[in-house]
């Protein structure tokens, strides 16, 4: 890992000309190495592609320069850059003496690929990006890392509507501006690191994006009062002992980072907006975790928080341990650091740390809607508009009562599918499970009335009168089936299997915030 001096942006165009010529992409890549060299990458391995790289192709020579980080002989660099410019800005250095020498990159350059198919570069810390599952490895403060998991979960959770306005808090290597200035006329970006700010610029610059409003300082400090349409942050979230590692370490106690940047995001958010975070959360003895994150959801703000891990204190010590490379260190030097995180646990009744995502809309509603739940089981991303359609939902639900929910026509989710559970060769069913293709990919089980009610759900009727229709047909008492069955059908609007005939909130789960790049986790 190097935290050497960043490279200028100033001829960009000409480097990202000789990239996309010598098509170091995500496809080129994936097409150069083959994908069981490309999923190496993913584990942090990179002999195979070490060996897929032999070759003296401007492509091969562009991976072991920027993404294996190898020195390459000065002509096949010239071959396959132009060598002056990239010197002269310090993208590279000279490996050696004379022209015979070799040169060396200063920065991770990582191909990602654009949502819409658009080719992009991550620039990041050397050290910081191959494959992404090793983290910085590392405990230089400065230390700017690159895509990874977290950063491409961010994105496909992010709503992409077209905004006016939009603020990255904490932009690290600059990833989630770059998504943001493919929608928003104007991005903010702002990071307590000067070298961030330096690296999302080149970022930028590399891919081809509009220029950021780049803001030093910590949390909503350099932006003052200002309000945005949409606010994104993946921030160092780590709960540790002290914060030695500003990529990861907020400086601030326990989970308290978080939760003081979910609550001021409300005074910076405009009506209507969204804001999306990646964040840990203590659970701590005597508390409800949903009651805890309840308490950070601001005030005129619906939210939706959504818990994909949990690790007891031990896990989750050793992961970022390992992180930062202190596993390799002497060893009696890790049993300290060890056990001074479970004295900062201890102290805090710290029991376990969970980890997830929270998405707030700016609603203003008298009586917001905070949805928490635990869903640790696979999603289909990118989830933006399945986000988005989760709070228009809200709004639907919210502004009607048990009546006119009877009075509306509904239909079934497009990507839903019934399967009926029970014995082999019984005459009926045990139960009966709606469960969604795509998006969040849930899977509820239903009654007969409610299997019923969902299968004739195509817009035409009311659900009264679907109902009224059930009731003869059971022998049941319509006016009873009408008291009991709104609840039911008020969770599996807000879950997403039956959707308002008039497209309220119809959101299919597919969206246009994904993208891809060697190493990325889903």
């Amino acid at each position: 890992m190097s935290t050497t001096s960043i490279p200028a942006p100033d001829h960009s165009p000409r480097l990202r000309a000789a990239l996309l010529a010598a098509d170091f992409t995500a496809d080129g890549l994936l097409e150069l190495l083959g994908a069981p060299a490309y999923a190496a990458l993913a584990r942090s391995e990179t002999v195979p592609a070490l060996r897929a790289t032999r070759g003296d192709t401007p492509l091969a020579t562009l991976v072991r320069l920027f993404l294996l980080q190898r020195p390459v002989p000065r002509e096949r660099a010239e071959a396959a850059l132009p060598l002056d410019v990239a010197l002269a800005d310090g993208w590279v250095v000279a490996d050696g003496t004379g022209d015979s020498g070799a040169v060396r990159a200063t920065v991770d350059v990582r191909p990602y690929g654009g949502p819409e198919g658009q080719d992009w570069f991550i620039v990041s810390d050397l050290g910081c990006s191959v494959g992404g599952a090793a983290g910085a490895s590392g405990h230089e403060e400065g230390v700017v890392l690159g895509v990874g998991g977290a950063s491409t979960t961010l994105a496909g959770l992010t709503v992409r509507t077209p905004v006016g306005s939009a603020l990255d808090v904490g932009t690290g290597s600059g990833i989630q501006a770059l998504h943001a200035a493919q929608h928003a006329t104007r991005v903010t970006a702002t990071d307590l690191n000067p070298r961030a700010l330096g690296f999302t610029r080149l970022t930028l610059a590399l891919s081809g994006a509009p220029a950021a409003d780049l803001r030093e300082g910590s949390l909503f400090a350099p932006v003052g009062e200002e309000t945005y349409d949409l606010i994104v942050s993946n921030p160092p979230f780590v709960i540790s002992p002290g914060a030695r590692l500003t990529y990861r370490d907020g400086g601030m106690g326990g989970d308290d980072l978080c939760r003081t940047l979910v609550q001021q995001t409300g005074d910076h958010l405009n009506a209507g907006g969204y804001a999306h975070f990646l964040a840990n959360w203590q659970h701590v003895e005597g508390e409800e975790w949903q009651d805890r994150l309840r308490s950070w959801v601001p005030r005129g703000c619906d939210a939706w928080i959504v818990q994909r891990e949990v690790q007891d204190v031990t896990q989750y010590a050793e992961l970022w341990l390992r992180d930062s490379g202190d596993h390799r260190s002497d060893p009696a030097a890790y049993a300290a650091r060890y056990d001074a995180w479970l004295d900062e646990f201890e102290a805090r009744g710290t029991k376990a740390v969970g980890f997830g995502w929270i998405s707030l809309r700016k609603s203003g509603a008298a009586e917001p809607s905070i949805v928490i739940e635990e869903w640790p089981h696979s999603v289909e991303q990118p989830l933006g508009e399945s986000v988005r359609a989760h709070f228009e939902r809200q709004d639907y639900l919210r502004a009607r009562d048990d009546a006119a929910l009877l009075a509306d026509h509904f239909v079934l989710a497009s990507e839903v599918v019934q399967e009926q559970v029970g014995l082999p060769g019984a005459e009926d069913p045990e139960h009966v499970v709606l469960r969604q293709n795509r998006g969040m990919r849930r899977a509820t089980k239903v009654d007969t009335v409610g299997a019923g009610f969902a299968g004739v759900c195509d817009g035409s009727l009311s659900a009264g009168r679907i109902l009224d229709a059930i009731a003869r047909l059971m022998g049941e008492d319509p006016v009873l089936l009408r008291d009991r069955t709104p609840r039911s059908i008020r969770l599996l609007v807000e879950e997403g299997f039956l959707e308002p005939a008039t497209g309220v909130g119809a959101g299919s789960g597919t969206g246009t915030a994904g993208g891809t790049e060697p190493g990325a986790a889903g």
